[in-house]
């Protein structure tokens, strides 16, 4: 994959599944929080997540599914204080720490664009360090919207005045990416291996990469 670095002056990039292991989310939502259910409300691990899953199901895309408050309101359960628990799980993708190191000694702003809740963001950038390579961090909570919605792009816009035209967003998301096209974003990657424990997925929406050697070159 070629990229044009030298008609790109801006770069947003995801953090979870893009340079962040989704390992650590997938777990912990789809095994650690229904053993938790379970074990609070007396339930085997399978009724856990038969009830759980239409919940999650029914807030996709929506900013509740990132809202950890929600969660912990929902459930009966301190989501922050569970996500300290597993926290050795939280790991930089594999190849994204030469990228980063080569994108902060461009003269590209570069800013990290994700729905994490301030809490699990803030978590996350303590077990890796990774704030330093951004010129800013901004949560979807900031603005009351999650990246699948306009609203989002649109408040984003008007804090960091950015030319879309010479936009790159690099996220795992297709809906996400989905979101930008529509609002004007010109350059638009996926992640194809978003968590090391699970196979490659088959992306056919948008260029996509398995790690970021392959459009470090050349940066």
């Amino acid at each position: 994959m070629q990229i044009a670095w030298d008609k790109i002056d801006t770069v947003l990039l995801d953090m979870d599944g893009t340079l962040l292991d989704l390992n650590f989310d997938n777990h912990f939502w789809n095994e650690f929080i229904p053993l938790k259910y379970a074990e609070q409300n007396n339930l085997s691990i399978t009724e856990a997540k038969q009830y759980l899953k239409p919940q999650f199901k029914s807030m996709e895309g929506q900013l509740e599914w990132y809202c950890l408050d929600y969660w912990s309101e929902t459930l009966h359960l301190n989501i922050a204080e569970l996500k300290q628990e597993v926290s050795e799980l939280i790991a930089v993708l594999p190849h994204v720490m030469e990228f980063l190191e080569k994108l902060k000694q461009s003269s590209k702003k570069v800013l990290l664009v994700t729905n994490a809740h301030r809490d699990s963001l803030n978590l996350k950038m303590d077990k890796t360090c990774l704030q330093v390579f951004f010129d800013d961090i901004i949560s979807s909570h900031d603005f009351g919207f999650a990246k699948e919605h306009q609203q989002f792009w649109q408040q984003l816009d008007e804090l960091h005045i950015f030319d879309k035209k010479t936009t790159l967003l690099i996220d795992d998301s297709i809906a996400v990416l989905k979101s930008a096209e529509l609002f004007g974003i010109k350059y638009l990657i996926s992640i194809s291996k978003p968590d090391t424990q699970q196979p490659i997925k088959c992306v056919t929406e948008y260029d996509a990469i398995e790690d970021f050697r392959v459009i470090t070159l050349g940066l």
